[in-house]
């Protein structure tokens, strides 16, 4: 039988080399937008696409009630994907920006999980696979709301690993460091919306620093690999007999799995300034 899997965030990026790469492997795949404009271009491409936007729970319920339709009430795999960045010091940060990210990054993340949950209790096995990153591992400056939600996630899929395996049901984490997709240019619109950078004690440094890395840096990151690098990882999870807890994606996050295990938070500071 035809495996499935729903994937979420697939107008670009990691989310669209996913389900090409599935699609390729035989998988039924669902690929889920949240615009419905992506969602209408993936289907002239041939896919099954539900749009599924994490800050609006109609979506969320009517996405998944299409896809379990269109399977008989089946669901083999998760691919929790959409996140966007809210880059800014934390002290700039307003909580209606932090009710936003985590809104998209994690309780959209939740709402979904919970849902499919039931039907692979009730069919007796499934993998649900989270995109996290190498900032749920450590931490960056600027970079403090965009970890705050993957730690969160880091640790609720550790306890999910625990609770749902006799279920038959795994919970792996994918952790990528830099990728080459939109994201830095979508975060743009929230950075807009929500961080008045020029009140802040630290203008200069946003002047200096941070703008021209959001707008006008060209080029890829250091150890920037493409979102194929992740698509292997996510067959490797979804493929394995026991697949691991966790697979890291680029050097950054082999770094910071290091750092995580062997140096003091000291020292972590010490090397994450000059980084």
């Amino acid at each position: 039988m035809q495996k499935t899997i729903l994937i979420t965030g697939c107008s670009s990026g990691i989310g669209h080399d996913a389900a090409m790469g599935l699609r390729e492997r035989g998988w039924r795949v669902f690929a889920a937008c949240r615009q419905q404009r992506d969602c209408d271009r993936l289907r002239a491409q041939g896919f099954d696409s539900p749009r599924i936007d994490y800050t609006d729970t109609a979506s969320i319920e009517t996405g998944l009630a299409q896809v379990l339709t269109a399977t008989g009430g089946r669901l083999d795999a998760l691919f929790n994907n959409g996140a966007h960045g809210l880059n800014a010091a934390v002290e700039d940060l307003p909580v209606e920006g932090l009710r936003a990210i985590f809104e998209a990054n994690f309780f959209g993340w939740h709402e979904l999980t919970r849902r499919v949950i039931p039907v692979m209790r009730a069919q007796g096995h499934g993998r649900i696979v989270q995109c996290s990153s190498s900032l749920g591992l450590v931490y960056m400056p600027w970079r403090g709301a965009y970890a705050a939600t993957k730690h969160a996630l880091e640790a609720f899929s550790d306890t999910m690993r625990i609770e749902l395996a006799p279920a038959g049901i795994a919970v792996v984490l994918i952790e990528p460091g830099p990728i080459g997709t939109k994201f830095r240019e979508n975060g743009r619109a929230y950075f807009e919306r929500f961080i008045d950078w020029q009140s802040s004690p630290r203008r200069k440094d946003y002047q200096d620093k941070l703008i021209p890395r959001m707008y006008e840096a060209t080029g890829p990151d250091p150890f920037e690999l493409p979102p194929r690098a992740v698509t292997a990882k996510l067959i490797r999870a979804l493929e394995a007999k026991r697949p691991h807890p966790r697979y890291y994606v680029t050097v950054p996050t082999y770094l910071g799995g290091y750092l995580r295990r062997v140096l003091s938070s000291r020292a972590t500071d010490w090397l994450v300034r000059r980084l």
